[in-house]
């Protein structure tokens, strides 16, 4: 096998969606000496334009070898989503709710691994890479580890048989707080990352999104460097 192969095989996809937890995927990827795939989807949420300056923007800084921006239409013409519905409002925080809140996007991971394992066969990648965590499989149901499992299988049987691709969630069992603690580690630039699901400038800092990435920061004690309109107290 050839030097240039040796480094084709090391790349991986990672699943930009311009948010925290992709952002230091991305960069927990790069810390595991992958070359980087960036894939950024725009399927009609609320706040897609923001979301793909800051995909943009991580790209430039981290030097990737390839972004492939792919708009989709079919889960916002799907519905029943509160990022993709303008009928349907975006909720105020609950923390200690238990039920699927309405930002959820019906089986949308599935959507996006397909395309990106797409990419990652046509590229002889030998990873994919998502940002999901506990607190975000607490109210997704296509966030669970069970469901990467399961998904890993997919990959196996539908891809060639030469292809050997992991599906690599590095931060499933890992809270918010973790994620933002390890990006600090890692000198993510959080700056140019987005997580609102309502506005483009500034961050409401009330819907579900906003509140998880306000705790996380104020319980590993750094200020989030994005603007928001409100910032209450999430920590305990």
């Amino acid at each position: 096998m050839t030097s240039a192969t040796n480094e084709k095989r090391n790349g991986a996809v990672v699943l930009v969606s311009g948010g925290m937890d992709s952002a230091t995927a991305a960069f927990e990827a790069k810390h595991r000496s992958h070359d980087l795939y960036f894939l950024h989807t725009s399927y009609g949420q609320q706040t897609e334009t923001k979301e793909l300056d800051c995909a943009h923007q991580l790209a430039e800084r981290m030097d990737v070898a390839d972004f492939l921006h792919i708009e989709t239409d079919h889960l916002a013409r799907i519905g029943a989503s509160s990022l993709t519905d303008d009928s349907i409002d975006v909720n105020e925080v609950d923390l200690d709710s238990d039920e699927i809140p309405s930002s959820y996007v019906p089986f949308r991971n599935s959507n996006l691994l397909s395309m990106a394992v797409s990419y990652a066969e046509a590229n002889d990648c030998e990873a994919v890479y998502i940002g999901a965590h506990s607190e975000d499989y607490s109210g997704y149901p296509d966030c669970r580890p069970e469901f990467f499992d399961a998904f890993q299988q997919v990959i196996d049987v539908g891809t060639k048989p030469e292809t050997s691709i992991e599906l690599v969630a590095p931060f499933v069992d890992w809270s918010k707080t973790d994620i933002a603690e390890r990006g600090l580690e890692l000198d993510v630039p959080y700056e140019v990352t987005w997580s609102c699901y309502r506005d483009e400038a500034p961050a409401c800092g009330t819907c579900d999104a906003c509140a998880y990435r306000l705790k996380a920061f104020q319980e590993a004690g750094v200020e989030d460097p994005i603007e928001y309109k409100e910032r209450p107290s999430y920590s305990d």
